[in-house]
């Protein structure tokens, strides 16, 4: 019997035993019937009944008793429909707001506020076919836990695209984490302290603030101009708050989208070393430049400068992987962070996926071919923003998002609200500011913009909210 119709088949016996718990023909405690009795009424083989109990009891709807059969579960009662204990339109519009609403909607909800590019502009073609070969390696690859330092042929690829930016960093520099999110989250377990200072970008991506609350540590933000801080309020805040780590993004910086210059990163890092304050530079969105900017990590050397980054942008966010690059001591402290926190680095699984993709001819290609559709899709984007009023704050030299200021009189976190009850999920200003001062931008994500449903929406949002 071909495969599919096999299952088909174990699907119809689940569903008739599902029916019949929802309907209390079975209650709980009740036995079901022999396998080969419901068999021969379902009919079907017996190795069909046996696999669709086995489903039911890995979700614990039955259970089995040795020698005595299969038993409705105790807890086996219909789904119930739980009540939110508050609805999305109503919840604080903070740092979580954006990423719960985007992570948890379904594929019929609008999404130019989310952080990610549609899953058919991702290399899902190089992707499966790692996934073939890597179903051929060796058992321990699919049943081990990872090495401590993560993939070596990862890391010996991630080394060498080091070495191109001009960081000669060794391999007792470099580690591999389980996500991006997870290499900042070791470095500030590793660094910090409850009540620490960190300086932050003003407007900066908005899980540094969610991350830097559940560490406790007192949140500073530094005004964010096209080429970088402003220095002479980064400077300020050194001299008066004395943090112990400011995290940036470099490249394609976000959610503006700017391009830190060469002569403000030279004044960064100057002033960052008389302050001994450490600088964690977050490098995800590099592939997306169409060539390479100014560097901190580069012009630093890897001494007070951290380099993190990962491949949820570039490849996939579900085959997840990040990496850190610092001081081989500092390395070695995270290590044992990451064996305390994750039992062994990243998934060996994704890393060898990853690894297999970035080493491939094809990783070049998909980038290029990104890149020129982002140029395109910032195009129609900004045309179409412009007739509803809405302006981007710069041109980005790349990547996927259009910081943009709103009409005069309208606030970017009441779009934001009225917009969700359309299924249109945006990301208001103030989510990136820790200051509050961004209530008129709005980030937008130019894949996503470009479904006409967006513009049509967003144009009554706007009617209404101006009202």
């Amino acid at each position: 019997m071909p495969r599919n119709h096999a299952g088909n088949r174990t699907s119809h016996v689940m569903t008739a035993i599902r029916t019949k718990i929802a309907a209390r023909t079975l209650a709980p405690g009740d036995r079901l019937p022999s396998i080969r009795g419901f068999a021969a009424a379902m009919g079907v083989s017996p190795s069909t009944v046996v696999e669709a109990y086995d489903r039911l009891a890995a979700v614990g709807l039955i259970r089995a008793q040795r020698g005595s059969g299969f038993y409705v579960s105790n807890s086996a009662l219909p789904p119930l429909k739980l009540a939110e204990t508050e609805s999305p339109q109503t919840r604080a519009v903070d740092p979580f707001w954006v990423s719960r609403q985007s992570l948890d909607s379904d594929a019929t909800v609008l999404k130019p506020g989310c952080g990610w590019l549609p899953a058919d502009w991702m290399p899902n073609e190089a992707l499966r076919r790692a996934i073939r070969s890597l179903a051929r390696s060796d058992d321990d690859l699919l049943a081990y836990y990872g090495r401590t330092r993560g993939s070596l042929q990862l890391r010996h690829l991630l080394l060498a695209r080091f070495a191109v930016e001009g960081i000669q960093a060794t391999p007792d520099q470099l580690m591999l984490t389980s996500t991006g999110t997870q290499a900042l989250d070791l470095i500030c377990r590793f660094l910090l302290r409850p009540g620490d200072t960190v300086m932050i970008d003003d407007p900066c991506y908005f899980n540094f603030q969610a991350l830097l609350k559940a560490h406790q540590v007192k949140i500073i933000g530094a005004p964010y101009t096209p080429s970088g801080p402003d220095v002479t309020a980064f400077e300020t805040l050194l001299s008066a708050e004395r943090p112990r780590v400011y995290i940036t993004n470099s490249a394609l910086h976000n959610p503006t989208g700017a391009t830190l210059s060469p002569q403000i990163a030279h004044r960064l890092l100057n002033a960052a070393a008389r302050h001994e304050t450490t600088i964690i530079e977050d490098d995800i969105f590099a592939d997306f430049e169409p060539e390479p900017s100014s560097r901190l990590a580069a012009l630093d050397g890897l001494n007070r400068v951290i380099r993190i980054g990962s491949f949820s942008k570039t490849l996939s966010a579900s085959i997840r992987c990040g990496y850190i690059a610092s001081r081989p001591d500092w390395i070695e402290g995270l290590l044992d962070l990451q064996v305390a926190t994750n039992f062994g680095g990243p998934s060996p699984i994704c890393t060898e996926l990853i690894a297999h993709v970035l080493g491939g001819g094809s990783y070049r290609k998909h980038m290029e071919e990104l890149r020129q559709k982002l140029v395109r899709a910032r195009r129609e984007a900004v045309d179409k923003l412009h007739r509803l009023g809405i302006k981007p704050w710069l041109s980005p030299r790349g990547g996927f998002y259009l910081w943009c200021q709103l009409p005069d009189g309208l606030d970017s976190t009441q779009i934001a609200q009225i917009a969700l009850a359309e299924n249109v999920i945006l990301a208001p200003g103030n989510v990136f500011s820790v200051s509050q001062s961004a209530g008129r931008f709005m980030r937008f994500n130019v894949a996503h913009t470009l479904d006409p449903r967006v513009h049509r929406i967003l144009e009554d949002v706007l009617r209404k909210a101006g009202q």
